[in-house]
């Protein structure tokens, strides 16, 4: 049995709960946050107990500890769980900052503990099922990419939307993770990165019930286009934006010199994926593995667990992880400083996913 604690009990929280519940070898056994009584509202929907940060960190019976927390205080509380000698898994993304993501990673090692983080969208058939179709050739040599994230910004629905528009957020840092990671799955580590970024539109007015008409400014760029070089070969676009009213743009296509290859939605665990050749009339949707897992937010800790009792690498690493920090804060110090920025970091490819296994079974 693995026990396991939560640290902030946001609106992603409810996912991960009901996603780790699904697994019988897994015990919550509490939550925190700032707000004791929102700890204390989990903790009776879930189960488990409301703890203070300082109290999970010292229960010897809590082997990992999942970081809910806001973007800026990733890298403080992924520290604290470390430094405590349990297994950390962080949502997206690892950090704000290349250098403190590197820190984690040696503080991890320095420690002996596993180090896990978002996005796990990956995990899931859709993407799965992507990279068994390259890697069986069905779109000959992969050539290069497109990847768009277009919108028109959490203004208009979010609650809070300030945080959307601050350090460590924005479209790049808020949504790019999950494009990079799907990128980087795909075909392979980056080698550089180079982008043009602005704000677009630096007043933001509130759609959200309770505040409309009140104004959210931008202090990061709002609107991030980069061009990723592989390692491999392939070349990359990734746009990301929440300047876009309309757009027919979406997803991510993979340019084969055989066929096109049509990818889900990064930011979800399934969905369409299709190829189409150039003597095709039209697109063909290749079928996806029927999955033995929950496919939401979480599967990505519940690997990491399995794999700790099995003894192999964990697939949402912070290796994976600080990779895409580096191509996220790479791509605005390209914009800054005109020039392309070699990438350092590089991962190991995740093992694809076992779906023939029993139920909630990961090995």
């Amino acid at each position: 049995m693995s026990s396991i604690g939560i640290i902030g009990c946001g609106n992603i929280a409810p996912l991960y709960a009901t996603t780790l519940r699904q697994f019988g070898w897994i015990t919550i056994a509490g939550f925190a946050d700032g707000i004791p009584d929102r700890a204390q509202q989990f903790a009776d929907r879930f189960g488990g107990r409301a703890m203070s940060v300082d109290e999970m960190l010292a229960d010897a019976s809590i082997e990992a500890v999942v970081n809910l927390t806001p973007a800026q205080a990733h890298v403080a509380v992924t520290t604290a769980i470390l430094e405590s000698g349990k297994a950390a898994f962080s949502e997206k993304p690892l950090g704000i900052d290349f250098a403190e993501g590197q820190g984690l990673l040696r503080l991890a090692a320095q420690r002996g503990v596993r180090l896990g983080c978002a996005p796990d969208t990956f995990l899931g058939t859709g993407l799965q099922a992507a990279r068994a179709a390259i890697e069986r050739g069905v779109i000959g040599e992969p050539l290069a990419a497109n990847a768009f994230m277009l919108g028109f910004g959490p203004e208009w629905w979010h609650p809070n939307p300030e945080i959307f528009y601050g350090p460590g957020a924005g479209p790049l840092f808020d949504m790019g993770p999950y494009y990079f990671t799907a990128l980087t799955y795909l075909l392979g580590p980056a080698a550089s990165i180079s982008a043009s970024a602005r704000i677009g539109i630096p007043e933001r007015v509130i759609h959200a019930k309770g505040r409309v008409g009140e104004v959210a400014t931008a202090t990061v760029p709002t609107h991030v286009a980069s061009v990723i070089d592989f390692e491999a070969g392939p070349i990359g676009t990734l746009v990301t934006s929440f300047d876009v009213k309309a757009s027919r743009f979406r997803n991510i296509e993979i340019y084969g010199s055989e066929a096109t290859l049509s990818v889900p939605d990064p930011n979800m665990f399934s969905g369409s994926l299709k190829v189409r050749g150039i003597l095709n009339d039209d697109w063909r949707e290749i079928p996806l593995p029927d999955s033995n897992v929950p496919l939401q937010r979480g599967l990505g800790l519940a690997d990491m667990l399995s794999a700790t009792r099995a003894g192999r690498p964990h697939r949402a690493s912070g290796e994976l992880a600080l990779h895409v920090l580096e191509l996220m804060t790479s791509a605005i110090q390209s914009s800054d400083e005109g020039r392309r920025i070699p990438i350092s970091t590089r991962f190991d490819h995740p093992a694809a996913m076992r779906f023939d296994l029993a139920p909630n079974t990961l090995d």
